[in-house]
């Protein structure tokens, strides 16, 4: 019989040769064939997977944020409870910030596809795609911290979201260039969270432990 061939397995094998590219040497010359060379197959088995750059770069980026929000969801579970609008977005953005070897490939990956999708509509298209749904996200999470009366009353949720968003964003580039170390990051991520939460928790006024209920990002 034929030997099956895992076509998943075969494609995270090719991103993985494109992260330890990424990690040392950059994507901004790597081609096709540079990363068949890395992955130990053929330009040929290679496009049989991924047709063009642009394909594997998604894939990959993809695959990364796979990664970190499997990441983020195991933190937040290992709370053994509900967790709070606070602990959600926490964790959610440190996620998103290049903090080890492994988030810092994926920053460099995602910087390389926008770098693409800026000149090109359809990856553009997805590229934009996620941000509102993140924005939401982290918008409902502050209304619900409103509603607990952690957050006040006078803040508009979605401006209040992108500019987490915006804040993630430009720490991540200078955590990768070594403007700012990653610890400061976090400290920095940190005291916005704490301006913003400017109410104690009901577990810390009255003594009882708040439900959340809300989702992690899938």
């Amino acid at each position: 019989m034929p030997k099956q061939v895992d076509h998943e397995a075969r494609r995270t094998e090719i991103a993985e040769a494109l992260f330890r590219i990424a990690g040392t040497r950059g994507l901004e010359g790597a081609s096709l064939r540079d990363v068949a060379a890395e992955a130990g197959i053929s330009l040929g088995r290679l496009q049989h997977y991924f047709r063009t750059r642009d394909e594997m770069l998604l894939f990959a980026l993809e695959r990364m944020n796979h990664l970190a929000e499997a990441g983020i969801r195991k933190r937040i579970e290992s709370l053994g409870r509900e967790p709070t609008p606070h602990e959600v977005l926490r964790e959610s953005l440190l996620g998103m910030l290049p903090l080890d070897e492994r988030s810092r490939t994926g920053y460099l990956v995602g910087v390389a596809y926008f770098v693409r999708a800026v000149h090109d509509e359809s990856l553009g298209a997805h590229a934009r795609a996620g941000i509102p749904n993140l924005r939401a996200f982290f918008a409902d999470q502050l209304r619900r911290a409103q509603d607990r009366g952690e957050v006040a009353a006078g803040r508009d949720p979605e401006s209040e979201a992108m500019r987490l968003i915006c804040l993630v964003e430009g720490l991540s580039s200078y955590v990768v260039l070594d403007v700012q170390g990653a610890q400061d990051a976090v400290r920095l991520l940190d005291g916005q969270l704490a301006e913003l939460f400017t109410a104690p928790p009901p577990s810390c006024r009255d003594g009882r432990s708040p439900r959340a209920g809300a989702p992690v990002p899938s």
